[in-house]
């Protein structure tokens, strides 16, 4: 009877246990949704703009694709730390402050480490790669890629080199230098296609196929596009451009900061994939779509290259150990590092699989963005576009630009420094969440929501934290009050006194553009020495003008220019182009 008695009794416990569970979760939630309206702080009287909705707060106005006039109005109304609203009340501050930064990012940044949410949701997409690490992890993925961005390495893309063949003998490469090599196709391509006359051609499509080429050749030792024909696109490059489009936005952000941290605790990958591909939501299968052609196509460049690695033939192992792409020398290092520094083969093929997407992000979304817009506003300036040109055919006398001759263009240079200052690709950067409670300290006294002045502010753990690169980049108190003009002549005098002063954390010009501390762009070398490449052999034979058409630029993560009237979610920055005589 007593064995009966407790037998029977187990399913009442369980029950009376799942309950009691519940119950626990569900006074959690309420606790820690109600505790942030009942427990104030110093925090809560930061500046901001009220809340549209007490559910999403004001994220629909922070990502949205047409969302410029919020961002320049909260960051020239509120200052240098802007508290707004997440979902369900969740408080996010919003900082481009110095000396916030450099807390954030170069001395606390062990403690202000990307968000669990940016964090989880490239783990689960991406691989074990730069972008979903953490720590000692990442310092070591990290350690491994740096000599691949070194200025040696640059130096070797832009200039003839010299080889070493298996037969044990050197010469000089017969062919031009692989940058070159790229753009020269391009440049044969439009040749062709201007030979009758002027004509309007989108200068987004063609600034995206040559990034891809060069990553692809440079970054992988792979052949993506011949630039040829205008149809002959690869389907990576599709996916990639697809990439952030589908992940970003208000939807991207709810998905990224609720649903992959939730998903990442299941180690089903077979059944999370069914349950992504029976929903009702034809965005979301279009997504599954794209990271199996980015995933295919990183297995499918690896495998070639180990095969080459362990080939029994020297002469096809000796051809590999020459490869200079970045793919090739990630795996060599790999092989060479010392056994506490080696990467596991997991971590190999996380790191091909996301470095692929973060090279091609750097070298093709971003840095083709960065070109359009660059070649947009030359076409705008006609004065700038004619001095440009002037300047790089006069130093071209010899011939092509070596890497030493292109650095040292002036004025080169301050066209692309001041169009990555007022238009930064990527205007806000992932975020960082605080994981412990904080004082985060500013360069100057802020006026809080009550008029009073605070010199820092406490940041409680688990709270959000973004950076905006377009208000570090044009700050009026740094810049001047044309701060948000661009101007390229600014750089060739000598820079404000306060932006020196500042000390700005950024690895590049006192710009917030590639980031700065241990998370910053590891290839913002490779971007510069691309963008000015594509833009010495262009202007230099090509005249750019605006056509007859309205762009608009849109914030999808990576500004992009569309034709306003036009499907928005097709990119396109049409110019019109003429030989130069």
């Amino acid at each position: 009877m007593l064995l009966t008695s407790v037998v029977s009794s187990q399913p009442m416990l369980g029950v009376t246990v799942s309950k009691t569970i519940c119950t626990f979760l569900i006074t959690l939630a309420i606790w820690r949704l109600l505790r942030r309206f009942i427990i104030k702080s110093a925090f809560d009287n930061l500046p901001g703009p009220p809340s549209r909705s007490w559910l999403f707060g004001n994220i629909p106005q922070l990502f949205t694709p047409n969302g410029w006039n919020f961002h320049h109005s909260i960051l020239k109304r509120y200052g240098r730390a802007i508290k707004l609203r997440g979902v369900l009340g969740e408080q996010l501050l919003v900082t481009f402050d110095p000396k916030a930064l450099h807390y954030i990012l170069v001395k606390d940044q062990h403690i202000y480490e990307g968000s669990s949410a940016f964090i989880e949701r490239n783990r689960q997409l991406l691989g074990e790669g730069l972008l979903s690490t953490r720590g000692e992890q990442h310092r070591k993925q990290k350690k491994m890629l740096n000599p691949v961005f070194s200025i040696n390495h640059m130096r070797e893309m832009s200039e003839r080199t010299r080889c070493r063949l298996c037969c044990k003998f050197s010469l000089m490469i017969g062919s031009v230098p692989l940058f070159y090599e790229v753009t020269e196709r391009l440049r044969a391509t439009l040749k062709t296609k201007l030979a009758n006359g002027p004509q309007e051609i989108d200068a987004l499509h063609w600034m995206t196929r040559t990034a891809l080429e060069l990553i692809g050749q440079s970054g992988m030792g792979y052949s993506f596009d011949n630039l040829s024909g205008d149809d002959d696109i690869h389907p990576y490059s599709v996916s990639v451009k697809k990439f952030v489009p589908l992940g970003g936005g208000p939807v991207g952000f709810l998905v990224n900061q609720f649903v992959f941290p939730f998903a990442i605790k299941f180690n089903f990958p077979r059944l999370k994939r069914f349950l992504v591909e029976c929903l009702p939501f034809q965005r979301a299968r279009e997504f599954v779509k794209v990271i199996d052609v980015m995933h295919h196509t990183s297995i499918e460049i690896i495998n070639a290259k180990k095969k080459a690695l362990t080939s029994p033939n020297p002469e096809v192992v000796a051809e590999m150990m020459s490869k200079k792409d970045i793919i090739s020398i990630l795996m060599k290092a790999n092989v060479t590092a010392s056994k506490q520094d080696q990467l596991s083969d997991e971590e190999v093929l996380g790191q091909v699989s996301e470095q692929m997407t973060t090279f091609v992000f750097a070298g093709m979304d971003t840095t083709s963005s960065a070109l359009s817009r660059t070649l947009w506003l030359l076409a705008t300036h006609q004065d700038v576009q004619q001095r440009l040109r002037e300047e790089i055919r006069g130093a071209q006398e010899d011939g092509q630009l070596s890497y030493d001759q292109l650095v040292s263009l002036p004025y080169l240079d301050a066209v692309c420094r001041e169009t990555l200052r007022v238009y930064p690709p990527i205007n806000l950067a992932p975020m960082r969440m605080a994981r412990q409670d904080m004082i985060l300290p500013f360069s100057k006294p802020i006026f809080d929501s009550t008029g009073k002045q605070v010199s820092e502010v406490f940041i409680p753990a688990g709270t959000n934290i973004i950076i905006s690169v377009l208000g570090a980049n044009c700050n009026p108190d740094l810049w001047g009050p044309d701060s948000y003009e661009w101007k390229p002549e600014r750089w060739l005098s000598p820079l404000p006194k306060a932006v020196e002063d500042a000390h700005m954390p950024g690895i590049y010009s006192h710009l917030m553009t590639f980031l700065g501390g241990g998370r910053a762009c590891i290839g913002f070398k490779f971007s510069q020495l691309e963008m000015k490449v594509v833009l010495s052999v262009l202007l230099s034979s090509f005249k750019f003008a605006m056509a007859e058409k309205e762009i608009s630029w849109k914030m999808n993560g990576i500004a992009g220019p569309t034709v306003a009237g036009e499907d928005e979610m097709h990119p396109q920055l049409p110019l019109l182009m003429r030989l130069v005589e």
